[in-house]
């Protein structure tokens, strides 16, 4: 059944009526039913939801469409592959407090929320265990005090989930309490949420970002030139006004974006809204994922073939992580 969304004046209802059922989502792209079952299977592993916004960037009766395979349930993910875990980056380890990461030396992640405006299908957070990172009122305080108690801390994460799935007031409110904290002088969100549904672009989300003595850094993650329309553009530029730094980071997919000439544009399209080229991802070994991976020597030739064609400026880093290392690994080939 093919369901009219309600009207839509805010984000937040922008997000109730995201598209959840695998059905709505191939009528509405007029693609074929036999889509459905397997996608109906896949949903119960990972369910869809996926925002009208994004869905109108989508090639009607196309299923490679590359928009689309970044969120449709696909059969594929009901295989059992080798070495694709549920936490490939064992995070886990990493995890001293609830709702805090503490991989690498100087900043910590905050897991702010569970919940995503879009849920991506290579997502390497699909398995986490949001439940048991969800600190609540006091959890946050032992949060903040674990942080207040490392000088040598000086950049807070907020992640997720997507923390821009939260209200600006709760927002505001809890980047005030880590301004608070004297050695910290960075702060760091990194959301979809501007990408699948620029209409999170508020005033009232601006102010938050901007009202402390904080330097604000945003990380909106882009994997294909067709993400950026006019309206993303102009959701960027009162961000760019108020001195955020806009960042990008993609995740390399098969039949996605395993291009360089699609990444050369994506690159291209960024900069124009303003925004840096800054990681493009290996995918993370993710149970349910392996279909997106692709080998490592071609993710080598294709980052070559970028720094052929782009400016040194508009060249992501090709990255990975890998559990227990200290940093991302961004050394694979010279020349």
């Amino acid at each position: 059944m093919t369901c009219s969304p309600r009207k839509i004046n805010t984000w937040q209802s922008a997000l109730i009526n995201a598209v959840t059922d695998p059905q709505q989502l191939l009528e509405l792209l007029e693609l074929d039913s036999s889509l459905l079952n397997p996608a109906q299977q896949a949903n119960h592993l990972f369910p869809l939801k996926v925002p009208h916004s994004f869905i109108a960037r989508m090639q009607k009766k196309d299923p490679n469409d590359p928009l689309l395979r970044q969120v449709l349930p696909l059969g594929e993910e009901l295989r059992q592959i080798p070495n694709y875990q549920t936490d490939p980056l064992q995070e886990a380890q990493a995890n001293p407090i609830p709702g805090l990461l503490h991989k690498y030396h100087g900043r910590v992640l905050l897991i702010f929320t569970g919940a995503c405006g879009v849920n991506c299908r290579y997502c390497f957070r699909r398995h986490f265990p949001y439940g048991d990172n969800n600190p609540g009122t006091q959890g946050w305080d032992q949060a903040l005090d674990y942080i207040r108690n490392d000088k040598t801390i000086t950049e807070v994460i907020l992640s997720g989930g997507d923390p821009l799935i939260t209200s600006d007031a709760t927002l505001k409110k809890f980047i005030l309490r880590i301004s608070d904290i004297p050695h910290i002088q960075l702060l760091r969100i990194h959301s979809r949420m501007p990408i699948v549904l620029p209409a999170r672009i508020t005033t009232d989300l601006i102010d938050a970002l901007t009202t402390t003595r904080l330097k604000t850094v945003l990380v909106v993650h882009s994997n294909h030139p067709q993400e950026i329309n006019d309206e993303v553009k102009e959701a960027m530029q009162p961000l760019k006004k108020a001195g955020i730094t806009l960042l990008n980071q993609s995740v390399l997919l098969k039949g996605i974006n395993n291009n360089a000439d699609i990444l050369t544009q994506l690159s291209h399209v960024l900069f124009d809204c303003g925004i840096l080229p800054y990681y493009l991802h290996l995918l993370d070994k993710t149970q349910s994922t392996a279909h997106f991976d692709l080998p490592l020597e071609e993710a080598i030739q294709i980052h070559r073939t970028l720094t052929h064609q782009l400016p040194g400026y508009l060249v992501p880093k090709l990255a990975c992580e890998q559990p227990g290392a200290r940093a991302k690994i961004t050394s694979f080939y010279t020349g």
